[in-house]
């Protein structure tokens, strides 16, 4: 009798091994379904260890619900599930995209069946409340994290940071979380560091940088590429700089993340040279590096170099996405390249392949209204497959504004408030062509329309790297410890180039005020503040970079551009929409943004 159960419980034991491996080789979903018809016919069914893994190969194979439904069918003898199956079932939802709010119901039915959690359940389910980017989802998780006291778990506390940092309204959990972590992982820096750069904190995320060098932690790959990203958003190119530097000394591996994480770096800090040294010195380059590069020319206005690049991609056999005829296009609508950029849409359509989207039909209406080709853009409008979105209304407005068709864009601008009614810049554009057609009482009512809804024009600021700090200024700025040295230098600077032959662009003022007080507004806008401040504090004829929120306007473009005569400067501003290389009098744009 006891021979008869060794011989038993060697032989179930030999099927079960037989069973694990032959899910482990299984590669077809119908290889699998004969292997479960087996597993129901032994009664291997019932065995934890082999349904754990039944379930694994189902999400290798990407069909993680036939998994589920055999699990949680009315029939399942659930006093044999255990804590393993379920964390292979979250886990496999957690990784689909479509399917994260199902790892949260397997979460609840696990709960259900009084299985108890471990801590390899809830960094799973922590990266599914992240992609469904549900705060108070999240909250919950944490709490039942803390719950069950896994909340000093260095993983689970690295994945909720994760999580806080992916929603809505998380970033100060995310910050309360990692401030009572141990900081010995880089892990932890990457997650906070990478959650400030998402929600577009650079500022914060450089401090925190600088705080984890201090503490003497070693970054990562994925904390280099988040820190460059900040840099790129914030123009601090000495940052930038210095970064390179530091990746190279300490042999943190350049991999295609890194390198193309410099080249836009590169590209959005001014430099588009060194993004084109650091492409060419790529060993593997991806689409991504291609793209980088594309829509790095295509933001300096060198339009010519981007099409050269786009054409050798091709020659190298690589394909061009969607992204990269995004960039393309760019370039093309940046140098007034109009008949190339239509070649180059067909293109993407009859030898690509690659159905258009509202991206790519939003750069051909920027493209035709940038050029004056109103009425090429309006009926590229009408014929579009699809409804055209707010960006393609506001191109559209653009043009019309600079190209003299104000009561067009009036007609657009009012449309525009009625899909959006809450959206700030509409009103803004509206007032703005009210102001250009010098009726001052609709302006002054569109103006009063927004405050009675609680919306508020987005003020213009220029950001400004100097002495590897990072110095903020918004129109009429005075809380700078220089303001009345930098003030000094606004007037100094406005008499010299005046006397140079400039004269100021009044129209630009958007108020029913007198010539000399419109001088004076224009004069304390934010991007002359910043260059006024970087002619103080940096030796003379050094190169001069700027970042402004906004569209620069027309008078401190023409102002900038004597400015850089006068005073011997190089001067670069970026703005919303593209870089300006401002040398002797002359602009990179050719006055054309």
């Amino acid at each position: 009798m006891h021979r008869n159960k060794i011989i038993q419980s060697f032989n179930r034991r030999e099927a079960e091994q037989n069973c694990l491996s032959l899910l482990q080789l299984c590669t077809t979903l119908s290889k699998l379904k004969q292997i479960h018809a087996h597993l129901l016919k032994s009664g291997l069914h019932s065995n934890p260890l082999v349904l754990t893994k039944f379930s694994s190969t189902c999400s290798d194979l990407n069909n993680i619900d036939y998994a589920a439904s055999f699990v949680f069918c009315k029939e399942a003898q659930t006093h044999l599930y255990d804590t393993f199956l379920f964390n292979a079932i979250i886990r496999a939802y957690a990784q689909t995209n479509h399917t994260k709010q199902n790892a949260v119901f397997a979460y609840k039915r696990m709960l259900q069946y009084l299985i108890k959690p471990n801590k390899f359940t809830y960094p799973f389910l922590l990266k599914a409340s992240a992609g469904l980017l549900g705060l108070n989802l999240g909250k919950q998780i944490h709490g039942a994290v803390v719950k069950y006291g896994f909340d000093t778990d260095l993983y689970v506390q690295n994945t909720t940071v994760h999580m806080y940092c992916c929603c809505v309204g998380g970033i100060e959990y995310a910050r309360n979380v990692f401030d009572e972590m141990p900081k010995e992982s880089a892990v932890s820096w990457s997650a906070m560091i990478g959650g400030y750069v998402r929600l577009g904190r650079s500022t914060e995320a450089v401090e925190l940088f600088r705080r984890m060098q201090f503490d003497g932690v070693r970054p990562d790959e994925i904390t280099m590429v988040s820190v460059l990203s900040a840099c790129a958003d914030l123009g601090a190119l000495e940052l930038g700089k210095w970064v390179q530097r530091y990746i190279d000394k300490e042999g943190i591996t350049r991999t295609e993340e890194v390198c193309n994480a410099l080249i836009d770096m590169f590209a959005k800090c001014s430099d588009i040279d060194e993004a084109i040294r650091v492409f060419r010195n790529m060993s593997g380059k991806t689409i991504v590096s291609w793209t980088s590069v594309i829509v790095g020319l295509a933001m300096h206005g060198r339009g010519k170099e981007a099409v050269d690049l786009f054409d050798e991609m091709r020659r190298v056999g690589m394909k061009p996405d969607g992204v990269a005829f995004i960039g393309m296009l760019t370039a093309c609508s940046h140098a007034g390249l109009v008949e190339q950029g239509c070649r180059y849409f067909d293109s993407m359509v009859t030898e690509f392949t690659i159905v258009p989207k509202i991206e790519h039909y939003g750069c051909m209406v920027d493209m035709f209204s940038r050029a004056g080709h109103l009425t090429r853009a309006l009926e590229f409008v009408q014929e579009m497959p699809m409804e055209p979105n707010p960006v393609i209304w506001r191109s559209l407005i653009y043009g019309c504004r600079s190209h003299g068709e104000l009561e067009l864009s009036e007609s657009i601008s009012k449309r525009l408030i009625g899909d959006e009614p809450m959206h700030g810049s509409n009103y803004v554009l509206l007032s703005n062509v009210y102001a250009k057609m010098f009726r001052y009482e609709k302006k002054t009512k569109v103006r009063k329309v927004m405050e009675k809804k609680g919306i508020k024009k987005v003020p213009g600021c220029t950001m400004i790297e100097l002495n590897n700090e990072i110095y903020e200024f918004v129109a009429g700025d005075k809380t700078h410890e220089q303001y009345e040295d930098i003030y000094k230098m606004v007037d100094e600077m406005g008499r010299a180039i005046k006397k140079a032959g400039f004269v100021a662009t009044t129209s630009d003022v958007l108020l029913d005020i007198d010539e000399e007080d419109k001088e004076d507004t224009l004069n304390r806008h934010s991007e002359k503040l910043a260059i006024a401040f970087a002619l103080l504090n940096s030796p003379p004829r050094t190169m001069i970079r700027i970042v402004k929120n906004l569209r620069v306007c027309t008078d401190c473009h023409a102002a900038t551009k004597f400015i850089s005569k006068v005073y011997e400067r190089e001067i670069v501003v970026r703005d919303r929409n593209r870089f300006h290389h401002f040398r002797d009098g002359c602009c990179s744009c050719k006055d054309f943004w």
